[in-house]
């Protein structure tokens, strides 16, 4: 027997008031592009015909729908960005479970020139949390759920309220061995391109001028997790990116650099391991043997954190399940 699909549900037929054409023009954007967006994201049609809004699709999404027009309406008194939108889409469908959460929680306020930059979900809520609570703290999960740039948010908002002296970014240098081998310059040179990551974070939540007089003056450092090796960092707040692409020795020293007054954050995914084959991933080992060591926390963000294009959930929602479906055929086999 074919399953068969979710029925659509009658059309919800909604009117916004009171009439205000500013706020409708506002909360349409250009071209409706607000409207594609929350179509995108919430997976309905949409069609209007001034205040009068009809949407089309699943009994829940509608319902959505409906939340977010309303919500946006409340908000358009000025331009809303495609920004705005996205992010306002991901916080309303993670408003269910944030009620859900421990009693009071909001996010924790950082000093970063983005004002607004809060925790979307509610993962991100106690990520943020436990990087201000712990020395040590490990942020797995998917790519685009906010691992390493609510880390660098967190650093610069330690750094700006002087709680730690500098800023240390680092990443293992995976692609350092034979198939950069053929560019120009020093090891720093070479891998510097898998670092821009940590430099965009920066630029974006201290702008370019503020970034680049702290590094004048070594209160940041970007480098290469090798030339971590030897050193003891004291008062500084230390970022290990990329961290499922370390071995176990590397994780080991890395984590045995951290100094008095300092502050670590661990990001990675274990899904996107690119260690040669058969090579053990440092962050899936230091899980396993630091799970109940006090003063350290782990947060395992999904594929519901996802704070990126609202079709990023759905690209990875498919790949799972892709991926589980071939696992099951080869079990099958």
């Amino acid at each position: 027997m074919t399953p068969r699909s979710p029925a659509k549900a009658a059309p919800v037929e909604l009117l916004l008031s009171p009439v205000d054409n500013n706020r409708l023009a506002n909360l349409c954007g250009a071209l409706d592009e607000n409207l594609r967006q929350i179509e995108t994201g919430l997976d309905v049609a949409i069609a209007r015909r001034g205040e009068r809004f009809t949407l089309r699709g699943e009994a829940g999404q509608t319902a959505r729908a409906s939340e977010a027009l309303q919500m946006f309406y409340a908000l358009a008194a000025n331009a809303l960005s495609v920004d705005e939108i996205q992010l306002g889409l991901i916080e309303l469908m993670n408003r269910p479970a944030r009620r859900d959460a421990q009693s009071g929680s909001g996010s924790p306020a950082l000093l970063t020139r983005k004002t607004e930059l809060h925790g979307r979900t509610p993962r991100q809520i106690e990520y943020l949390k436990n990087i201000q609570e712990h020395d040590i703290t490990f942020g797995t999960g998917p790519a685009g759920t906010g691992k390493t740039y609510l880390a660098v948010a967190s650093a610069i908002d330690a750094i700006e309220r002087e709680f730690v002296q500098r800023i240390v970014l680092t990443r293992p240098a995976v692609e350092a061995g034979e198939r950069l081998g053929f560019l120009p310059g020093d090891l720093a040179q070479k891998v510097d391109p898998y670092l821009r990551p940590l430099y965009d974070a920066l630029y974006d939540l201290m702008g370019f001028d503020k970034v680049a007089k702290l590094f004048e003056r070594g209160a940041i450092e970007i480098a290469p997790l090798a030339y971590m090796r030897g050193r003891t960092l004291n008062h500084a707040f230390i970022i290990l990116d990329e961290a499922q692409n370390t071995t176990p020795e590397q994780m080991k020293m890395f984590l045995t650099r951290i100094g008095i007054g300092a502050k670590a954050v661990v990001t990675g995914d274990v899904t996107q391991i690119d260690l040669q084959r058969g090579q053990k991933s440092g962050l899936i080992e230091a899980r396993k043997i630091l799970k109940d060591v006090r003063g350290i926390a782990f947060s395992e963000f999904q594929k519901e954190d996802v704070v990126r294009h609202p079709l990023v959930a759905r690209i990875v929602s498919a790949y799972e399940a892709h991926t589980a479906a071939e696992e099951a055929k080869h079990g099958d086999k």
